[in-house]
This record gives C-alpha cells, structure tokens and sequence, in this order.
C-alpha cells in the first residue's frame, strides 16, 4: 500500500471512527476530556505506525483499543490517580441501564450528553461539532466567527460542566425524551449543514461524513419518536437536500447551483423517501414546524423537471407560513430570493436591503445582493458585493463559484439564486 494510500486510510477512519471511539471511552471511563485527548493520540500513533506498519484489518478496533490504553495511561500519570480511576470505573459500572425499547448506539447517547439543556444552546453545537463531528477547534471557530482561543474555552468550559454537574452519558427517559429532542434536531441539522457546505479552508468543500452521521443519528431519533412530526420534517429535509449532492460541486471544485445542477445526477432513492415522509406530514394534519416546512420547500425544489418548472409561487407562500414561526433575517433572505423569481429583482433587493444591520457580516447576504444587482444591470456594485461575499465566504467550493461570477460581470445573462443550492 502507497504512502498516499494509508494517509487516505487514515483519513477515512478519521472520519468513520472518530465519533465511535470517543463515545466509546466515554461510556468507559465518564470524561469527555481525557475520551477526546486519548482519542486524538490513539490517531496520532496510527499516523505514526500505519505506514510502517500497514493498515489494520479492523481500523475502527485497532483505534478504540489504543485509545483505551493512552487513557489508562493518562489516568496512572496524573496526581490524585486512585480517584480518577475509582470515579472511572463507578461511571462505567454503575451507569443505570437504558429503558426498554431505547436504542443502543454509543454515538445516539454522546450526542444527548453533549446537547444537555444545561449547556447553552452555542455550546451544544460546537461541542458536538467536536465531540461527534471531529471538527478541530479552529474549524469550529471559523462556524461561528469567534476567535479560536474563544471557542477552547468554550468546549472546555462545556466538558468541565457536564463532569462537574454529572449529567449522564445516556439516552433519556420515555417521559424526558420530547422536552429534549427539539435541542438535538437543532444541533443535527447545523451538523448536517456543516457537512453540506463546509466552512474550513483546507477541507472537501462537502464533507459526506459530517451529513451522512447526522442522517443516521437523526434516523435513530425517528425509530424512537416515530410519531414526532420534526423528527421527520428533519430527516426529510436531510435526505432531499443530501440527494443533490452528487450534483452540487463539479469536477473543477466550483460549486454548482441549483439552476444549473445535472438533475439526472440526483440521488432518486433518496428524493422518493424525502417526498415520502413530507406526504406522511401532511396527510396527518397537524400544523408544521420549522423543519416539515424547510422540507416542504426542498420538496417542491425537488418535484420540478427543470428549473423553470420550479413552483415559485408555492415556495414563497410555504416561507410565509415559516416567517410566522421563525422570523430570522437568514429566512426572510431566503424568501426574498424566492420573491425575486415572481415579483422580480428589484422588490427582492429592497427586502434584502432591510437586512443589512442583521446580516452584514454573513457571506450569504452579500451574495444574494450581487446577484440581485447583477440582475439589474448595476455592475459597479454587484462586483462589490461578490468582493465582500468572496472575503465571508469559507468554503472553497463557494469561492470557487462567487469569483467566477464575479469576473464575468460583462455577461448579463440571468443570474441564479443561491437558494436551494
């Protein structure tokens, strides 16, 4: 096997095993800190010795026993060790069983440990951005525009809390499960948008394992609220929006937006079990939350032959019924460009105009602007508008897209929305 070879092997266990061996330390030895410093070393020897050695025949073993042995050993060098160890083996022997009929997933139960409602909601997500998603600090940080220094502290202060508080490494109770949910599906879908548009310089400008982990876990969450009308709405979402994928980014990295994406590259599989489950919603007759109605809109995106089959009327009335529940300013953004499609640019551009003070430092806003003007024939300020897109921007894939864009502000085609991309 090439050098090239086991660096890729080693990547892709990374991605495949991380989450796996965190969450199984954790359930070990009750320490998110020493689960994810362990972990983090158990890759670095595979780095090491993997080439020389070759790849193991079970990756994901070869890694969970390593990083059981670098947290014994961290545990046996620090001051105070027959503390840690009695604490650590009281976590692993007297966790209280799972009740009848939960899912038994080491991953499902990091998860709900990291989106426990004594954590704050930003909290939430970057801890599991890192505890299950792998991310790096940096990474992270770059998601949510803080300082990288800021976001350690972050997920130190948040992994000090859950051992401090001792809030359980477990999935919760029948009775406590729905009050809990809805914090889990907000982190799931910022998970799978990670994955879906990644932010960090340097990464795949999709990241599969990201989505595709928030798939599976929001899958879980479904087998144990089936009858959770959000649970659904978000795995419908997911899958209509994962079903692009193979369409989204072309073969040079530039991404490919919706108007111009091959539709026979579409994952069919996945837009019949979307539509599925968006039906299943509708036909129960209850009103819809966020996420049925995102679903809805990528329902109607993913109907349509052609882009200008596309039923403009009916995603902008569906944003309408989400503006009542969710009056953001990145929905109303998104409205408007959906308002641009029937009642034209200019109307679109004043409603994102309103936005400035609330958006002025997301890359989104600012690319819909240029388009918007592009559109209008206002060249001057669409090129500025695609600059200070092109300097939000992190995703490369993105750049890629905005910057060519930008250099061909002489052609006054249409421009497409980055809506639905």
């Amino acid at each position: 096997m090439s050098g090239a070879d086991v660096r890729e092997a080693i990547t892709q266990a990374h991605r495949g095993e991380w989450a796996r061996v965190v969450a199984a330390l954790t359930r070990r030895f009750g320490d998110l800190d020493i689960a994810e410093e362990a972990a983090a070393e158990a890759f670095a020897v595979a780095v090491e010795r993997w080439p020389a050695d070759g790849v193991p025949p079970n990756p994901g073993a070869w890694l969970t026993t390593t990083a059981n042995r670098k947290a014994i050993d961290r545990i046996r060098r620090e001051s105070k060790r027959d503390d840690k160890q009695r604490e650590a083996r009281t976590v692993y022997h007297d966790d209280p069983p799972e009740p009848p009929g939960a899912i038994e997933d080491e991953r499902l139960r990091l998860i709900f440990t990291c989106c426990h409602p004594a954590l704050a909601p930003e909290t939430r997500v970057a801890l599991t951005l890192r505890m299950v998603g792998g991310l790096t600090v940096s990474e992270i940080a770059r998601a949510f525009l803080v300082q990288e220094t800021t976001m350690g502290q972050r997920i130190t202060r948040a992994k000090a809390k859950i051992k401090t508080a001792r809030i359980p490494y477990r999935v919760p109770s029948a009775e406590d499960l729905p009050d809990r949910v809805s914090g889990v599906l907000a982190v799931l879908f910022l998970v799978f948008n990670e994955g879906y548009l990644a932010t960090g310089p340097g990464t795949d400008p999709i990241r599969h394992d990201l989505s595709a982990e928030a798939i599976r876990l929001t899958r879980l969450i479904r087998a144990l609220l089936p009858a959770d009308g959000e649970v659904a709405g978000l795995l419908a979402l997911m899958l209509l929006t994962d079903a692009r994928r193979p369409a989204r980014v072309s073969a040079t990295g530039e991404l490919v937006t919706l108007e111009e994406q091959d539709r026979g590259a579409w994952d069919t599989a996945l837009i019949a079990e979307g539509h599925r489950l968006v039906r299943e919603r509708l036909a129960a007759g209850v009103a819809p939350g966020r996420y049925q109605i995102l679903a809805a809109i990528n329902a109607v995106h993913t109907s349509a032959r052609d882009v200008r089959d596309t039923d403009w009327s009916q995603v902008v009335a569906l944003y309408d019924q989400l503006v009542r529940l969710d009056p953001s300013p990145i929905v109303a953004l998104n409205r408007a460009v959906a308002v641009a499609e029937i009642d034209g640019p200019e109307v679109a551009l004043a409603a994102v105009d309103r936005l400035a003070d609330q958006l002025v430092g997301y890359h989104a806003y600012h690319a819909t602007r240029a388009h918007l003007l592009r559109r209008l024939g206002l060249g001057g300020q669409a090129r500025a508008a695609y600059d200070k897109a092109i300097e939000l921007a992190g995703n490369t894939a993105e750049i890629a897209y905005l910057t060519r864009r930008r250099d061909q502000l002489g052609d006054r085609s249409r421009s497409m929305p980055i809506e639905g991309s």
